[in-house]
Parts: structure tokens; sequence; C-alpha cells
């Protein structure tokens, strides 16, 4: 005989399911309108050209230190440090705040709600990782920069990495968290490979906007930079999971100390020229995203 009770709970949990999805569904609904705020939208591009001094910045430096030219410090807070000296850095400092916020917002929108349609196979669950790691990165940017601004830091930041994982170590399982950390770091920078060879971020563009000039232009920026995001992502990842394993904080390295570890290779100078000139080049790609890319793509 069956079971009165046990017919009577299927339809609730099928019922239970069905209300997850449209609760869900809903979400998904009410944060890509909200994505698409004309606001919002104005302030991502901004963090597009946010993003794009950092970048370019830092591949400056990377050259400089490629032409045997010593840098204080070659990452994005050291880039914010650099910055902070104009003369109008505390108006500066609060535009870049709030267009680090942003984008920092867009980063976690793209990865839990994949408004670009990256897809749920293994490459898009890597894409979307890699703008969960972007949204991290900018969320922890944005903070320095607010604390910087008012006064709670001093220097250049290069040690917050260290600190952080630092941090982290100490918690409970906290070496099982940095390995974590690491592991994902490295499917990160591999994903940028991915992404340079299979240019998925052409589809992000308002392409039939562009000339055919400017799509050649901006692909090829696209590509280089994302090689030189992949060797930097991957080093950093796998700094991190050396600190994770060895449980030492003081071997999770930053950008600076992955451009000197590529300076001292063979050929070192002339790679890290490269990865420095793509640097730069991804930062005059992140600028033709703030004119061309889709905050949304259409489903």
């Amino acid at each position: 005989m069956s079971n009165p009770a046990a017919s009577h709970r299927r339809p609730d949990a099928k019922g239970a399911g069905a209300q997850v999805k449209r609760r869900a569904r809903r979400a998904n609904r009410e944060v890509r309108e909200a994505a698409a705020n004309p606001w919002l939208e104005r302030l991502g591009r901004l963090g597009y050209v946010v993003r794009g001094v950092l970048y370019g910045v830092m591949g400056i430096l990377a050259l400089r230190l490629a032409l045997g030219e010593p840098t204080r410090t070659a990452d994005q807070r050291g880039t914010l440090y650099l910055l902070s000296g104009s003369p109008v850095a505390t108006v500066l400092m609060v535009v870049v705040i709030v267009c680090l916020a942003a984008y920092s917002l867009w980063g976690f929108i793209r990865a839990a709600y994949d408004p670009l349609g990256r897809g749920e196979d293994a490459v898009g669950i890597v894409a979307r990782l890699g703008f969960a790691w972007s949204g991290l990165n900018y969320a922890a940017l944005t903070v320095f920069a607010l604390t910087f601004l008012v006064g709670a830091t001093r220097g250049d930041g290069s040690d917050t990495l260290q600190k952080t994982v630092g941090a982290g170590l100490s918690a409970p399982a906290g070496g099982a968290i940095i390995i974590i950390a690491g592991i994902i770091g490295i499917a990160t920078g591999l994903g940028q490979f991915v992404d340079m060879y299979k240019a998925g971020f052409e589809k992000d563009l308002k392409r039939n906007q562009m000339s055919r000039v400017e799509r050649v232009v901006v692909d090829s920026l696209g590509r280089f930079g994302m090689f030189s995001r992949g060797v930097i992502f991957t080093m950093l990842g796998f700094f991190i999971l050396l600190a994770g394993l060895h449980h030492d904080a003081s071997r999770a390295q930053g950008i600076g100390e992955a451009f000197q570890v590529i300076a001292r290779q063979p050929l070192g100078h002339l790679s890290l020229a490269v990865v420095g000139t793509g640097l730069v080049a991804l930062g005059l790609h992140s600028f033709a995203n703030a004119r061309w890319v889709r905050m949304l793509q259409k489903r």
C-alpha cells in the first residue's frame, strides 16, 4: 500500500522546489533590472576607465623595471598611491573609490547571475570564477583606497596581500582556505589564456557600433592583455598556493614581486617588457570597454 503521508510530501517537495526556482528567477530579474539602471551603468563604465588607468600605469612601471629603472611599487595599490600625489588628490580618490566600488559590484553580478551569458560549462564556470576574483580584488582595492583617503592606511600597501594571507592562515582551517584560494587564482589565470584564445570578450562589445579597424584593434589589445594578465594571475595564484602549503604568509608575493621573478629568468627583461606592454594593452582595452561594452546581454 502507498503511504498517504509520503504522497502528500511529494507534491509539497515539488511545490517547494518550484517556489525556490521562481524566487531565483525573480532575484535574477531584479538584479538584471538593477544592473540596467542608467546611473549604475555609467559608474560601471567609469570603473572600466579606472581599471584601464591602473593597468596602464602597472604596465608602464613593468616596462621601466624591464629597462633597469628601479620602481618602488608596481601593483594596483601602489598605482593608487602614486595617483594620490595629484594636486586634486582628494577629489580624484573619491571618484576612484566610487568607480571601483561599482566595478567590484559588477564583478559579483557577472559571477553570480551571469548577465553576459558565459554559461555553466567548465569554461563558463572558470570565466565566472574570474569575475568573482575580480569583484573581490576591486572590493579590497576600494577598501584600501577608502582607508588611504581617511588616513587609516600609510605607505603604498605593498604588503597588503601578505597581511591578508596571514590573517587567513590564522583562522580555523586557514591553510586549506588559502590553498583553495591559490587554486582558484591559478584557475583564473589559466582561464585568461582560454579567453585570449577564444576571445570570448568579443561578444561583450557592441560590435555593430564599431568600424572594422576598431574591432581588429580592440580584439588585438584584448588578446594581448589577457595573455599578460594570465601570466600575472597564474603567478599570484601559485604564490598564494605556496603560502597555504607551507603555512607561510611571506610566500604570498604581489605583482611587483612577480615582475621581479620574471626579470630574473633567462631573457627576463625582454619577457617582462612583453608582459608590461600587454598590461598597457589591457588598459587600452579597458578604455574601449568603457565605450562599447554591453552591461547586459540580451536573452
